[in-house]
C-alpha cells in the first residue's frame, strides 16, 4: 500500500502535460498550492486552465510529468484522491425539480452516506450555506446565487480537504457573486483548500492568497496579488478625454512622462501609462493639456490593478473588460 506523503502543499504538479494531436493544452506546467488556502488560476481562454483542474480532479489522464493532490498521486493513487477532493464546475450541477433538501441528501446516497447520514449531511450543509429558509423549495426557483450555493454544498458532503472551482461565478450577477465569495470564504476558514479558476480580476484579488498566470499550457507568473501589480511598476496616471478624435492627441502628452507606450482604450476614452514621479506626472500632464487646450473629462492617478498584468503577462484582456 502506498504512503501519503505529507508537505505544506495540498497540490503539487511539476512539469505535467496533455496534448491533443500536435497540439499541447498544457505544456511543463507547474502548480504549487499551499494548505488552507484559496489559489487563483488566471488566464485566456484556452490558456489550460480547465484542463488543469480536470487533470488534478482525475477526469483526465495526463501525458507527461507529475502531480500529486492531498499528498496522493493522481496517476498512481486516483481512487484516494477522489476521497478528499471536490469539484465544482462551471455550471450549476443540481437538479432543478428537486428541492435543495432532496439534492443534498441524493448526493449523500450516491456517495454512500446511507439514508439517516445523508439526511443529517443535508442538514447541516443547508445552515452552513444559509439555505435553510429555502430547503424545501424546487432549486429550479433558486437565484444564480443560491443555486451556485447549493452547487458548493453539494461539493462538500464528505468535507474535501481540496475543493477546484473551475470559473464558479460566471455569468452571476454581482450579488449572487458575493455571496458565492462568502460561501468560499467560510470553507477555507474552516481548513479546505481552494484552486479557483477564474477570468474575473476582482475575484482572484479578492479571494486568492497567491495567484498563478498561465498561458498557451504554460506557467507564465506565480506570486501574491500585490507581487504581481509590481511587475506593471509604480502608479498609473490615467486621462479620460472629452472626444475620441482627441485619444492620439491626449496619449503623445501622456507619453512625455513615461518610459512606457500610453494605452488607449478607445471604447472608454481613457488613456493610461505607468509613471515614477507621480505627483510631477500628473502637473506636467495637467499643464500640458490646458496649454494645447485639449478638453479632458478626468484625470487621476491609480494604483495597478490584476487587469493591468493580466493585460501585460498574456496581451490580452479579460472576459470583464472585453464586455464593458
Amino acid at each position: 500500500m502506498r504512503r501519503v506523503i505529507v508537505t505544506d502543499y495540498a497540490v503539487q504538479a511539476e512539469g505535467i502535460a496533455k496534448r491533443y494531436g500536435d497540439k499541447y493544452a498544457l505544456d511543463a506546467f507547474d502548480l504549487n498550492v499551499r494548505q488552507g488556502t484559496v489559489h487563483g488560476l488566471l488566464g485566456p481562454n484556452g490558456a489550460g486552465k480547465t484542463t488543469a483542474v480536470r487533470i488534478l480532479s482525475t477526469l483526465l489522464r495526463l501525458d507527461g510529468g507529475h502531480a500529486r493532490v492531498a499528498g496522493f498521486d493522481v496517476a498512481r493513487q486516483p481512487h484516494q484522491v477522489r476521497e478528499r477532493i471536490g469539484l465544482t464546475g462551471q455550471y450549476a450541477a443540481v437538479d432543478e425539480v428537486l428541492t435543495g433538501r432532496q439534492n443534498l441528501e441524493m448526493f449523500g446516497r450516491l456517495f454512500h452516506l446511507g439514508g439517516r447520514r445523508a439526511r443529517l449531511r443535508a442538514q447541516e450543509l443547508l445552515e452552513r450555506f444559509d439555505l435553510t429558509d429555502a430547503a424545501d423549495r424546487g432549486a429550479g426557483k433558486y437565484s444564480g446565487g443560491m443555486r451556485r450555493r447549493l452547487d458548493l454544498a453539494a461539493s462538500m458532503i464528505l468535507a474535501p480537504e481540496v475543493l477546484f472551482l473551475d470559473e464558479p461565478t460566471t455569468g452571476l450577477d454581482p450579488r449572487s457573486r458575493n455571496e458565492v465569495w462568502e460561501s468560499v470564504r467560510a470553507l477555507v476558514a474552516d481548513g479546505t483548500t481552494v484552486l479557483l479558476t477564474t477570468q474575473y480580476m476582482e475575484e482572484a484579488d479578492r479571494l486568492a492568497s497567491h495567484i498563478t498566470v498561465i498561458d498557451q499550457g504554460r506557467a507564465i507568473a506565480d506570486d501574491t496579488p500585490d507581487g504581481l501589480k509590481t511587475t506593471v511598476g509604480g502608479d498609473l496616471i490615467e486621462v479620460v478625454a472629452m472626444e475620441v478624435s482627441d485619444l492620439r492627441l491626449v496619449a503623445k502628452v501622456v507619453a512625455r512622462v513615461s518610459d512606457t507606450e500610453p494605452e488607449i482604450i478607445e471604447s472608454e476614452r481613457r488613456v493610461h501609462a505607468p509613471v515614477v514621479d507621480r505627483v510631477a506626472a500628473l502637473t506636467e500632464v495637467a499643464r500640458i493639456l490646458q496649454e494645447e487646450s485639449i478638453a479632458v473629462e478626468d484625470i487621476g492617478l491609480r494604483r495597478p490593478s490584476l487587469d493591468d498584468v493580466f493585460l501585460q503577462l498574456t496581451g490580452h484582456r479579460t472576459i470583464a473588460e472585453e464586455a464593458a
